[in-house]
């Protein structure tokens, strides 16, 4: 990784874990049959969390880095997910260059755990986030 910092992409991972804890995962009301009505207001109070601002900042964190740091941080969460290999980085690197936009902080927003995602982008790159944080890596 050239133009984004493993302790950035650390800091951008906390986030991340911490905005998905937040996002309450899509359910299919039929699937709760048994659901009183009442119960789900009372948990609706208990659930609310007051403002939190993890989304925007994490929006913010990612929209400030530059192009060449986007582009880093999408192809550390495809290989991270899968997509690619930790020995296809130039690969995956192209391949979110070519899809560039304005944008990316909506895209890796809306993957469910990016986190997750990132962390073992990371660890395919030899990069682990406790070896980071203390001056390890």
């Amino acid at each position: 990784m050239d133009a984004i910092a493993a302790d950035t992409v650390c800091h951008i991972i906390e986030k991340a874990r911490a905005y998905d804890a937040q996002v309450e995962p899509e359910t299919d009301e039929e699937e709760e049959p048994a659901s009183n009505p009442i119960d789900d207001e009372d948990m609706a109070v208990l659930e609310g969390q007051g403002e939190d601002s993890t989304e925007e900042e994490l929006h913010e964190i990612i929209e400030g880095l530059n192009v060449d740091a986007r582009a880093e941080l999408v192809a550390l969460a495809w290989i991270g997910r899968g997509d690619f290999t930790g020995e296809q980085w130039r690969d995956a690197l192209g391949e979110a260059r070519d899809r560039a936009n304005d944008r990316t902080a909506e895209y890796l927003l809306g993957l469910p755990m990016l986190g997750d995602y990132l962390e073992e982008g990371l660890a395919a790159l030899g990069y682990d986030c406790a070896d980071v944080a203390e001056g390890r890596a």
